[in-house]
């Protein structure tokens, strides 16, 4: 099978294209031909060598999957040779994604929401589970409850304004001037334009001073710090965002705020919640590019470049024959 394999941590260039032996399912696992993967900004953070203690090298790398199941090892019971199915695979555990197979353990694996393709399913795996876990697992947000989402307009914040809306939640968002009338058609309430105004005076505008009840963050920096100024008492804030520096939290002590810090985990419970949101027509992922799989290093420069002009997910069309490669950015 062709993948593609992380000869060392570096740039995109440290990529290469190879055939390699076809995985082999063992006892409650299933084979899966990749009909589509996706980029996050794991996958360029694993290539650069964040983590490189947890990336044996070289590796096949790449954290979601769409496809179809070619073969089940013994014990298998939820799943045939057909079956549409997706997952994000085991994290910093095995190979990922970025090749035309993969094997996973039956448990993480859910029947594909039938009304994706393969190629949206593939850009709402990973960035589902880690919404889904964020906001409903970590924040318990609320029914009536405000949520500020950083960088609505990108991967998980694209997904975390429909999920918070799903929940009944008023959204506010910052994104830039131009995606505006995206983030509103995901259900922002409040789209704070980030480079024009501080979000915590607007927050504060909006909300009376009141605050907002939960924080979302998605682009690190001084986010933390700063948050207890835009929230509301008791508020929840939660990070999925690797934390490099300290941060002063003392204001958080005023507030008596809580903090998150997310590293989702894998299961097919998240995936079975969100294919019901997809079925009842409140979650759906937004595919903002396409690249083949001898593509992916372009999908990583892309994802990695400042005002990249992206709305949603890179989706990688590792069937091209199934799924044309039309929407280069």
């Amino acid at each position: 099978m062709k993948a593609l394999i992380l000869k060392s941590f570096g740039g995109p260039e440290s990529f290469e294209l190879r055939d390699v032996p076809k995985p082999v399912p063992h006892a409650g696992q299933v084979l899966v031909r990749v009909h589509a993967t996706s980029i996050n900004p794991l996958d360029f953070q694993v290539r650069r060598g964040d983590y490189t203690d947890l990336v044996p090298l070289p590796s096949i790398t790449g954290h979601d999957v769409s496809g179809v199941v070619e073969a089940v090892g013994p014990g298998v019971t939820s799943f045939v040779p057909g079956d549409e199915v997706w997952y994000t695979p085991q994290i910093f555990d095995g190979p990922g994604s970025y090749a035309e197979y993969h094997v996973a353990a039956e448990s993480i694996v859910g029947k594909k929401p039938s009304a994706l393709s393969h190629l949206e399913a593939a850009s709402l795996t990973l960035v589902g589970g880690t919404a889904w876990e964020a906001l409903v697992v970590r924040a318990a947000l609320r029914v009536g409850e405000s949520i500020l989402v950083h960088g609505g307009a990108g991967g998980v914040g694209h997904v975390a304004i429909q999920l918070a809306k799903a929940m009944g939640a008023r959204v506010f968002t910052t994104v830039r001037e131009a995606n505006f009338e995206f983030a509103r058609s995901l259900g922002g309430d409040v789209v704070i334009d980030y480079e024009k105004e501080d979000y915590v005076d607007a927050i504060l505008r909006e909300t009376g001073g009141h605050g907002v009840d939960v924080i979302f963050d998605t682009i690190g920096g001084n986010t933390l710090s700063r948050s207890p100024d835009a929230l509301a008492q008791l508020g929840r804030v939660v990070s999925i965002v690797d934390i490099a520096q300290p941060q002063n939290l003392v204001q958080a002590w005023g507030k008596n705020a809580s903090y998150h810090f997310v590293f989702t985990r894998q299961n097919r419970g998240k995936l079975d919640e969100l294919s019901a949101l997809v079925a009842r027509g409140q979650l759906r992922p937004h595919v903002g590019a396409v690249y083949s799989l001898a593509d992916i290093p372009r999908a990583h420069a892309l994802l990695e470049s400042p005002n990249n002009g992206l709305q949603g997910k890179i989706a990688i069309a590792v069937e091209p024959q199934a799924h044309p490669v039309s929407a280069h950015v």
